[in-house]
């Protein structure tokens, strides 16, 4: 490597944290809110009714995404942290015996013992908690865990998924709504999974065909659930 030069990469574990809040809640927001919409018009209400019901979909989703991120992700964070402490006391108390665990990590990876002490002592110097924060406990930067962001963009890729169903449901007539919505939203969901899949590093048509599959069956048994409960005319 030349001197004074840092040669950049990039990977995709660093967007994990939010691809996979924001994949989750935009699909969540097309197969939540076609499934409502088409298991009610299934039950033959009329088109107002509808429409209010996948809007109050919206809302509810949105806000109970954002909670359930935000809870969920910070008892992540609040986990990290109290491992940290934990290890911060360790260091302090018996830093012998942790610098004999850093290096046996090392071993266990493929350094031969005399290498792995070395290593050891040289990370621990430079920053011993977080050498044992990265290689013992598995936290890093870019998977430590974000509540706010996490709530934040569950919330807003489940509004934008959800709207989308909205908006068909909306420029629709009555009567071809629930094919319309149906067949639109497979499209939203397969869009969806073929870009989550692309950015993931995998193969678009299989992130396509998984959503799309998950995201017919959520919608056909809403739609049989609504036309048995329901009174058609």
């Amino acid at each position: 490597m030349i001197p004074g030069h840092r040669h950049h990469e990039h990977h995709r574990s660093d967007r994990i944290g939010w691809l996979r809040a924001a994949v989750l809640g935009a699909n969540d927001g097309i197969v939540s809110t076609a499934s409502l919409v088409v298991g009610v018009a299934a039950a033959s209400s009329d088109h107002a009714a509808v429409l209010l019901t996948g809007v109050a979909g919206l809302v509810a989703g949105a806000m109970s995404m954002a909670a359930g991120e935000y809870v969920s992700v910070h008892s992540q964070a609040d986990t990290e942290k109290a491992d940290l402490s934990r290890e911060k006391v360790e260091l302090e108390n018996t830093p012998e015996a942790e610098l004999r665990e850093l290096a046996g990590i090392y071993v266990g990876r493929g350094l031969d013992p005399e290498l792995a002490r070395q290593v050891a002592q040289q990370l621990t110097r430079h920053d011993a908690l977080g050498a044992h924060a990265r290689d013992e406990l598995g936290i890093s930067d870019a998977l430590s865990a974000r509540p706010v962001q996490a709530a934040l963009a569950s919330a807003a890729s489940f509004a934008v998924g959800a709207a989308l169903p909205l908006a068909v449901t909306a420029l629709m007539p009555g009567e071809c709504l629930i094919p319309s919505v149906s067949v639109t939203s497979l499209l939203f969901l397969g869009l969806l999974g073929a870009i989550a899949a692309k950015a993931g590093g995998a193969r678009p048509w299989i992130g396509a065909v998984r959503v799309g599959f998950w995201g017919a069956l959520a919608m056909a048994i809403t739609a049989g659930v609504g036309r048995a409960f329901g009174t058609v005319i």
